[in-house]
């Protein structure tokens, strides 16, 4: 099988992630799309993270019936902070039955070279890079796919996270089951 590595912090799961996960798994060579939940992110702050299991929970949730998107906790025992190249070999060497690849936005795309061995990720998985508005910066190579056509959606995690603390509903934002188990566990109030 083919699956399309979404890795994130996720914090929380919204309608973005959800849409792009679908629409990769249904308009790509991808069969399937696991989003790998990452503990902590090299590149980001931890201060502002919700708990990793219940990051993962909240997609668990909303993803539970749908065969195309599943759900990753493998950072989850790897050291941190968590370096993608690692999770993917990892990955690679438990189940040699599939095919890895990454996706990526397009923001992420222009820091590769700050990755930790970002050239075997480039010689050895494809890269899905969905478009992000403000970002058009290219990295032309033989395993970088650039996705046209794709629903765009400008959502930060940042502005759902402060809108809730103030009290606002970010239901319209969030997948129902995620909003359900965020709004009924408190988080980010």
């Amino acid at each position: 099988m083919r699956i399309g590595l979404f890795f994130g912090s996720f914090n929380p799961f919204h309608i973005g992630h959800k849409a792009i996960g679908s629409y990769i798994a249904q308009n790509t060579e991808v069969d399937q799309v696991w989003y790998v939940v990452s503990p902590q992110n090299p590149l980001k702050q931890k201060s502002s993270l919700l708990d990793q299991y219940h990051r993962l929970q909240i997609i668990r949730r909303d993803i539970e019936n749908q065969n195309d998107l599943f759900v990753s906790d493998i950072e989850f025992s790897l050291p941190t902070p968590s370096y993608t190249i690692d999770t993917v070999v990892n990955l690679s060497e438990k189940h040699p039955e599939h095919t890895f690849s990454l996706i990526m936005g397009g923001d992420n795309i222009k820091t590769l070279h700050k990755w930790k061995n970002y050239e075997q990720i480039l010689e050895n998985y494809f890269i899905y890079v969905y478009p992000r508005y403000g970002f058009d910066f290219k990295l032309s190579h033989k395993h970088v796919v650039y996705l046209k056509e794709v629903p765009m959606m400008d959502i930060s995690a940042m502005f759902i996270r402060e809108s809730i603390k103030n009290g606002k509903d970010m239901s319209s934002f969030i997948p129902y089951k995620a909003w359900k188990y965020i709004d009924e566990m408190n988080f980010y109030k």
